[in-house]
């Protein structure tokens, strides 16, 4: 009965606020909507960060931009005059429908209401409560008093509640050509590449309380030259340019970093060019999974949903009674679910996955 509403909604607004790797969970569901009408336009409303990763998703049409102040970001607030200027901008793009997705943890009636003072006829959203008028399709939140599902699974399940499901459940991604071809320009520069496989070390996060250790991490780069026979390169954003060169002061053997030259493109360009990447629970982690790259997962015990999505990967951590605090610092300030993983373990990890 739902999906029969639904039928005729070929202008879709779609809504996910949070940042690259949340987005690229979400493109499964994406597909779902599209490939269920073929002819649907898909318009997916993101933050600045999301949107960057958006542009290289093949199944969304158009990319807006919207920093929510109800969503953590680095954005100052500027008032609600740009919640008024965003509505009326969605009310100029008569959408049919509007599908929410968000976390469980987050509520997702500031995102509905912009979506009814838009005049969007349908609006479709998980909530824990009965918002009435604001959703026209409510779908009573399960999670977490009853379970808790990986994210991707998530909001395909949501998807699902008006008919909608996709021909397959990978990430939607496209690593742009000229990106492919200025990744390769610069690892031909580095010295053996073409003689040796090649493993990234992407040791940043957003989150302190999912970031190993950078001793830990001089330890497994070390370890993974030496007794692997690979050549690493470690990669981050332009913040993270001080992380890297501590973790590469603390090693004997060389390495090399791209921390701060890659744009999202280029970045998914060289993920998609090497043979393995390790990886703290960070948006790289989501788009080696999206390109298809094996990946060692460091994955803080904070939260179980994001795990790597159909993809060959190892997922460490050490377990502790605190696991599953989802906290952005480490509330016990001990680390332990990262800390005591080995770097011989994280070692051991990329052994297997590289000899497969």
């Amino acid at each position: 009965m739902m999906s029969s509403d639904w039928d005729n909604a070929k202008n879709i607004l779609c809504v996910r606020l949070d940042a690259a790797g949340d987005v690229l969970m979400t493109t499964p569901a994406l597909k779902a909507l599209k490939e269920s009408k073929p002819e649907r336009k898909i318009t997916l409303l993101t933050s600045s960060a999301g949107a960057a990763i958006a542009r290289l998703v093949p199944v969304v049409d158009r990319t807006i931009v919207y920093n929510a102040p109800w969503v953590k970001n680095n954005v100052p607030y500027q008032g609600s005059g740009q919640e008024y200027e965003m509505a009326r901008r969605l009310r100029a793009h008569y959408f049919d429908a509007a599908v929410i997705f968000c976390v469980f943890s987050q509520n997702p009636l500031p995102a509905a209401f912009l979506c009814h003072m838009a005049d969007i006829p349908l609006r479709l959203a998980y909530c824990r409560e009965n918002p009435y008028k604001i959703l026209t399709h409510w779908i009573p939140d399960p999670e977490p008093r009853q379970f808790i599902r990986h994210e991707v699974e998530r909001q395909l399940d949501l998807v699902k509640t008006i008919g909608c499901r996709p021909r397959d459940e990978h990430f939607s991604l496209r690593v742009p050509e000229q990106a492919l071809r200025s990744v390769r320009r610069i690892l031909q520069e580095l010295p053996v590449f073409s003689r040796r496989s090649s493993v990234i070390i992407h040791p940043g996060a957003t989150a302190l309380s999912r970031r190993y250790p950078p001793a830990s991490f001089s330890l497994v780069a070390d370890l993974i030259v030496e007794q692997l026979g690979t050549q690493v390169i470690f990669t981050g954003t332009a913040a993270e340019q001080e992380l890297v060169n501590g973790i590469r002061a603390g090693m004997k053997m060389p390495s090399h970093s791209l921390a701060g030259r890659l744009d999202i493109g280029k970045l998914c360009a060289l993920i998609s060019s090497v043979n393995l990447i390790i990886t703290n629970n960070t948006g790289p982690a989501h788009i080696a999974a999206a390109v298809g790259t094996k990946m060692v997962d460091l994955y803080a015990l904070t939260n179980p949903q994001h795990t790597p999505w159909k993809v060959e990967s190892r997922v460490l951590s050490h377990d502790v009674p605190c696991k599953y605090c989802y906290k952005s610092v480490c509330p016990e300030g001990h680390h332990n679910c990262l800390r005591l993983v080995s770097p011989e373990k994280v070692m051991q990890a990329a052994s297997e996955l590289l000899s497969n």
